[in-house]
């Protein structure tokens, strides 16, 4: 997982290995610049790397992002061979959730009746459906790494689950869990033909971000499903992280579990704003997912559940080097 250099030899004298210094041969501060840097790049914002505004490329985690100089016609060809391969994964990844989501979706259709009568909480049918379809979609795509399986209370055990929220892959990379979870999602979403009307039949709880009283609304039908048996799935932060980094949490998952008596399930993602940064949802890039699912924090304060979760996983990004607000 270390970050590879490449220095093409040349006449100009020894530079001392780093960042800055490659920094300084990049920027053209030493006569004879090398054609091709690789550092660890400060530049981690996708949108300057895929603008082609760095002069150097990393390679990390087996993932290469790339950016090169304007003047460069070499790195400006390799720059665009990768924007290309970034799209073209993008266009198939969502043709073949599109074809599977049909199928799956008619079999939610045909075993939601008896879902109603007999499961209407949980939904364990129309959970093991959702995670076919997500399986399918991430094993053809992204290799997935999951530790803490043994910390996943059984789906009969409610619990409040709370991750760092990085790109749109998360909800894929959750499903394949299998935890019959409640996410809260935007009430637009639900108006995506089969992917809303599968949400639905899944149970996802709708959401008015800038609406007091949905807010209110949806907390309360969560401690009621909680009540009832059925998990319920936060982003704390809100919505996905523009910088990787992680943000502040929202007290509302915390005062669910703490008003229920129910276990907080902290989760960590890496990985997946790498694969697919916010705002850059057409383009999927190469790489692994890593899911690192930690122990059960109970209390009964909100407050303190809130700060815990968030330092758990907090301290799990800056270990892996991911950075913090």
């Amino acid at each position: 997982m270390g970050t590879l250099v490449w220095l093409r030899p040349t006449a100009a004298p020894a530079v001392p290995a780093g960042p800055s210094a490659a920094h300084v041969v990049a920027a053209g501060g030493v006569n004879a610049r090398p054609r091709r840097v690789s550092v660890a790049s400060r530049c981690t914002n996708p949108r300057v790397l895929q603008a082609g505004r760095c002069r150097w490329l990393v390679v990390r985690s087996g993932v290469t992002a790339a950016a090169a100089a304007a003047d460069d016609p070499e790195d400006s060809s390799e720059l665009s061979d990768l924007q290309v391969a970034s799209r073209i994964r993008g266009v198939f990844f969502y043709a073949v959730t599109a074809v599977a989501a049909i199928f799956l979706f008619i079999a939610m259709v045909v075993v939601h009746p008896l879902v109603l009568l007999f499961d209407r909480h949980r939904r364990r049918a129309q959970h093991y459906i959702a995670k076919i379809w997500a399986t399918l979609a991430v094993s053809m795509f992204y290799k997935l790494e999951v530790e803490g399986m043994e910390n996943l209370p059984p789906n009969s055990s409610p619990a409040v689950y709370v991750a760092n929220h990085q790109s749109f892959l998360d909800i894929y990379t959750l499903l394949t869990l299998g935890r019959c979870f409640k996410f809260i999602s935007k009430t637009s979403i639900f108006m995506l033909p089969v992917i809303g009307w599968a949400m639905y039949l899944l149970g996802v709880i709708p959401l008015r971000r800038m609406d007091s009283r949905s807010q209110l609304d949806c907390l309360k039908r969560c401690v009621d499903l909680v009540k009832r048996g059925a998990s319920v799935f936060f982003f704390p932060e809100g919505t996905r992280s523009k910088d990787g980094k992680l943000g502040i949490f929202k007290r509302g998952a915390f005062s669910v579990a703490a008003k229920t008596g129910v276990p907080v399930i902290p989760i960590t993602l890496l990985g997946t704003g790498k694969l697919m940064p916010p705002g850059m949802e057409s383009n999927l890039n190469s790489g692994s997912v890593q899911v690192i699912i930690h122990r059960p924090i109970e209390g009964n304060d909100a407050e303190k559940l809130c700060t815990d979760a968030r330092n758990v996983i907090a301290d799990t990004l800056l270990l892996h080097g991911y950075g913090v607000h």
